[in-house]
């Protein structure tokens, strides 16, 4: 009955002349298509779709990892190379890749213009020159290549959306469900092309080898451009982009304000208006905005809108809850980012702040001196020592960053581990934990007083020179990088995305040793070759600064010696907490229960074998879970009170 009665809301019952007029037009497209299809192609149109797997293979560029291994054994080393950086741009992940282009540019023969991107979209190329250009004040230039980004975006956009018109694609493959009916399935799967459609913004925006996109991609353009146009006195096309620009955010108070200049300029009487091609776009958007978000609320489904500028009376009212939420959700954090700059006290005597954000020429960085006694660097590098000679994971293996050093490192579990079985001294490994506990809580007082940081990765690591390998050395030790997104120097941004630790908040560094040459960690601009400040290594100099793209740093070459520090990685996210620590701490409480001692003797025994009286418990992490079971009769927190507070870690 109700396929029987049911035509459009409001409207009476039956098929009208709008059933014939609408799949007439649509059996003459799809005619059309198989047609086209047909004459282009030369086979059956089943034959034209390749599989998922052939799809994502070609966007990842796939075929350019066989091509360059085929043109390397054909000996045809520029297209090799062109290949390989083909592919690497995609997937700068890549590691066996990035070690193959790094080989091919110490071969002689190869020349700079062979790694070049044979996969490049025009626009990025346009995009990113045209910027360089408004940059450097070269407005001529930068209007140029910007107009030529802006109309291959465009160009590429629709290409885009061509291809949504694809099959229906069931995200349920493997649930069997009653299979919709005739105009269930076509709104289905038109409002499948519609949302396709509209992330097609996202894909053009996006620069290979990332995930996320460049927000306000065609806006951005209009707004340089009609700055650009501005500065080359060309205030009428300037006020044509100011119009178009409009049309994304028509209550934008200072393009507004640019608007009036440009009409005093020209002149009331002159007509201004946005271009027909930026036009079109924005009203197609709306229209189909409008219909994906009437199918969300009716139909049900999610929509995730990829731009900014929608206007919020197109939303529908139970969606504008969840986007109100999320705005205040983002203001709460931006209130505690700013609570942040209230520092708290220092937790413990005897350490100094030695440079801060100011001195540093950055933000949320520090440096703190006094952290670790000399007995205690010492003790921490016999640990080293210990597990180099013990094996089992800590053995000098090439560095992953450099073929010039070699790279040793030791987690706070294998540390406990290598304790367990006697291959090195407890209280080293003690040692370790406490260290790396004094530093968190250094850390959390200066930058997150009052919001729990959580251990994330605690490392010990040693880089040691290579010494028939530094002649003519020209790497670093570890590349300029950000410790929480993938750091895009050429597009001046830091994607959080994976592969990159997105989770982590702050980091640290406590030094054990200066005996070496290199080795100094230095902080850089987003363009990763402008050094902004340095930090000399020492024993018991802690660094720290927040994991963002605020702060990129690398490390220069370790030339002569053996460096060894303690890296230390921070989140306010317990669910990323690191459950290593937690199992080496449940080791380490488990040795005192077997010693049936306590702490107090421990360390009295370690002071007569020549070891620092700071050898102290430490209290426990915040992934350190709340049902521990102590040894009957031992009152364990009474001990710290006998200690002086500079050594109460």
């Amino acid at each position: 009955a109700c396929r029987r009665e049911a035509a459009f809301l409001g409207e009476p019952p039956g098929a009208g002349p709008w059933e014939a007029a609408l799949f007439g037009r649509v059996l003459q497209r799809a005619d059309c298509l198989q047609h086209c299809l047909g004459r282009q192609l030369g086979a059956a149109p089943s034959a034209h779709r390749a599989s998922h797997a052939i799809r994502r293979d070609f966007e990842q560029r796939e075929p350019y990892n066989y091509l360059q291994v085929a043109f390397f054994q054909l000996k045809k080393l520029d297209q090799a190379v062109s290949a390989a950086h083909t592919f690497f741009v995609a997937n700068p992940q890549h590691l066996q890749m990035r070690e193959d282009i790094e080989k091919y540019r110490r071969m002689s023969g190869v020349k700079s213009d062979n790694f070049r991107d044979l996969e490049a979209t025009p626009h990025w190329e346009a995009y990113e020159t045209g910027v360089q250009h408004y940059n450097a004040d070269e407005y001529l230039q930068a209007v140029a290549r910007l107009e030529e980004s802006l109309t291959e975006a465009l160009s590429a956009l629709e290409e885009c959306r061509a291809l949504c018109e694809g099959p229906w694609e069931d995200e349920d493959d493997e649930e069997e469900e009653m299979q919709p009916g005739l105009y269930e399935a076509i709104a289905a799967h038109y409002i499948q092309v519609l949302k396709c459609r509209q992330q097609c913004v996202l894909e053009i925006a996006t620069k290979p080898g990332r995930i996320s996109a460049t927000e306000d991609f065609i806006p951005s353009h209009l707004d340089l451009l009609q700055f650009a146009y501005d500065q080359v006195g060309n205030q009428a096309v300037a006020a044509e982009c100011a119009a178009s620009y409009l049309l994304f955010y028509p209550t934008d108070e200072p393009m507004l304000e640019k608007m009036k200049q440009y009409r005093t300029v020209l002149g009331e009487d002159t007509a201004v208006t946005a271009r027909e091609s930026i036009q079109h776009y924005v009203q197609r958007s709306l229209m189909e905005k409008k219909l994906i978000y009437y199918a969300v609320e009716h139909l049900g489904g999610t929509f995730n809108d990829p731009d900014l500028w929608t206007p919020d009376e197109l939303i529908p009212e139970n969606l504008k809850e969840k986007h109100r939420e999320d705005q205040e959700k983002q203001k709460q954090e931006t209130l505690d980012v700013e609570g942040r700059k209230k520092r708290g006290p220092l937790p413990f005597e005897g350490i100094a702040v030695t440079m801060d954000s100011r001195q540093m020429n950055g933000t949320q960085r520090v440096v703190f001196d006094g952290v670790l006694m000399e007995s205690e660097c010492k003790d921490l590098l016999r640990l080293t020592k210990a597990a180099g000679e013990a094996g089992d994971g800590y053995r000098a293996r090439r560095s992953p960053h450099t073929p010039h050093e070699r790279f040793e490192g030791l987690t706070v579990l294998k540390a406990m581990q290598l304790a367990q079985n006697g291959d090195v001294d407890w209280r080293d490994a003690k040692l370790l934990l406490q260290a790396s506990e004094k530093s968190r809580k250094i850390i959390e007082s200066y930058f997150t007083p009052g919001k729990k940081l959580h251990f994330s990765f605690t490392h010990l690591v040693c880089r040691t020179a290579v010494d028939e390998e530094q002649e003519g050395r020209m790497d670093l030790s570890h590349p300029v990088h950000a410790d929480n997104c993938l750091l895009d120097p050429e597009g001046q941004e830091c994607w959080r995305e994976p592969p990159a630790y997105v989770y982590r908040d702050y980091s640290g560094i406590l030094y054990l040793n200066d005996d070496f040459q290199g080795g100094g960690l230095f902080f850089t601009e987003m363009d990763t070759v402008t050094v902004t400040a340095e930090v000399h290594p020492k024993c018991g100099r802690l660094v720290a600064f927040s994991s963002g793209k605020e702060n990129p740093h690398g490390v220069w070459a370790v030339s002569r010696g053996r460096r060894c520090a303690i890296a230390l990685w921070y989140t306010h996210s317990q669910e990323h907490a690191e459950q290593e620590r937690v199992k080496a701490e449940e080791l380490m409480e488990q040795r005192a229960v077997e010693q049936d001692q306590p702490d107090g003797e421990e360390h009295q025994e370690a002071d007569h074998r020549g070891r620092s009286s700071s050898e102290l418990p430490v209290p426990s992490s915040g992934a350190r879970p709340t049902s521990r079971r102590h040894k009957p009769g031992s009152d364990r927190t009474q001990h710290p009170k006998e200690l002086r507070a500079r050594d109460e870690f």
